[in-house]
């Protein structure tokens, strides 16, 4: 009965704002979201505000909307403004820090040109920050850029400027900027980063950090930034001379994944109806950061191997029993497996000590779970 009830208010939210989907969002512009009167797990809230003219009828159009999704914490709704294009999400407000709401979800353009999200309560959430720029109008770009123009359509906030987890065809990223992607119930993140020597990708966790992907322009030049453009992915030094370039035609997105931390660039399919990555900066699984569960061993064979002690040889160890073992990092004891290698990089290393110091090391640190120790250069 509550599925009935959410498809019917859904409906009811698209046809009322099927007038304001190509129109001009100015200035004292609202528009509000409501919850069901019972909290429903899994509801999702979608009201479009904003729609660009798709450049081809074989391809989706980008459109702006207010979403409200239900969250297991403490019975409340996520309120955000989200770019789509087709149903895939290219940029949500609420990527780094998420606004709760119980009951109402409220969009403002504000007389004074500020952009905003507010609870029921007129709490401010989230905001553009540009009260008093001369803001006149919100409008999409045929990009998929969110952007707030002035009488002279300068623009004074854009969403090109607060990168997700995608970087859509024409956005560029400078040094020093990221895409992150944030698996669900985990403490771990994966990012994409633009260095002055690379491109490159990272597993986070806590204060340390691992590289498992990268990409080095041609003779060691120095990025400055990259565009993701016509031809694929591309490298630019100080001269915005094009330095190095991942190639791939009528690309449309490039994502890093939050379940498997690879990136993709994606290109729509017509005739599946959907974006497809038509390149993986990871192609063997066995590459991947995260490739297997808690304690287990990707094989030649591309299938995950349990270590026996560790768990009960399928890898499923319970959350009372994954809490003990935390507790017992500080004096645990050690399985030492050889032939194993790690695809993870740029970790804290320890030079020209014995394995035995490797152990020490490793058991005296509480935050250690594992230790690689090559024996041709005494590296751990």
């Amino acid at each position: 009965m509550m599925k009935i009830y959410t498809f019917s208010l859904l409906i009811c939210l698209f046809s009322k704002l099927q007038g304001h989907s190509k129109s001009d969002i100015n200035l004292g512009f609202t528009l509000t979201l409501s919850s069901p009167v019972v909290y429903t797990p899994g509801f999702m809230g979608k009201a479009y505000i904003k729609e660009t003219e798709s450049s081809s009828t074989r391809e989706p159009a980008f459109k702006a909307a207010l979403t409200m999704e239900s969250s297991d914490d403490n019975r409340r709704y996520v309120c955000s403004l989200q770019v789509f294009i087709g149903d895939v999400r290219v940029w949500n407000s609420g990527h780094y820090s998420k606004m709760y709401v119980f009951n109402k979800c409220i969009f403002e353009l504000s007389k004074d040109g500020d952009m905003r999200l507010k609870s029921s309560n007129k709490h401010v959430g989230w905001r553009s920050g540009t009260s008093g720029q001369g803001v006149e109008r919100l409008e999409i770009q045929s990009t998929g850029n969110l952007v707030l123009l002035d009488a002279m359509n300068l623009i004074k906030w854009q969403s090109f400027n607060f990168p997700t987890d995608v970087m859509l065809s024409g956005q560029r990223l400078d040094v020093a900027t990221q895409l992150t992607s944030f698996p669900k119930d985990s403490t771990l993140f994966y990012s994409f980063k633009v260095l002055r020597d690379k491109i490159a990708l990272f597993i986070n966790l806590n204060k340390l950090k691992y590289s498992y992907w990268e990409y080095k322009p041609t003779e060691n030049k120095t990025v400055n930034f990259v565009r993701l453009g016509s031809k694929g992915l591309e490298l630019f030094d100080d001269n915005s001379h094009i330095i190095g370039r991942i190639e791939q035609p009528l690309i449309r997105f490039m994502a890093i994944g939050n379940k498997t931390g690879n990136l993709g660039l994606y290109s729509y399919k017509p005739e599946k109806g959907k974006f497809e990555a038509s390149f993986q900066a990871v192609s063997n699984t066995c590459d991947l950061p995260v490739a297997c569960k808690p304690y287990g061993i990707c094989t030649l064979s591309k299938s995950c191997s349990c270590i026996e002690v560790a768990s009960d040889g399928h890898c499923n160890i319970n959350e009372e029993e994954g809490h003990l073992m935390k507790k017992r990092l500080c004096d645990h004891e050690m399985v030492e497996l050889e032939g194993v290698t790690t695809v993870l990089r740029n970790g804290t290393e320890a030079r020209d000590v014995s394995k035995e110091r490797c152990e020490e090391l490793c058991k005296k640190d509480c935050e250690c779970r594992a230790a690689s120790y090559s024996v041709s250069d005494e590296r751990c």
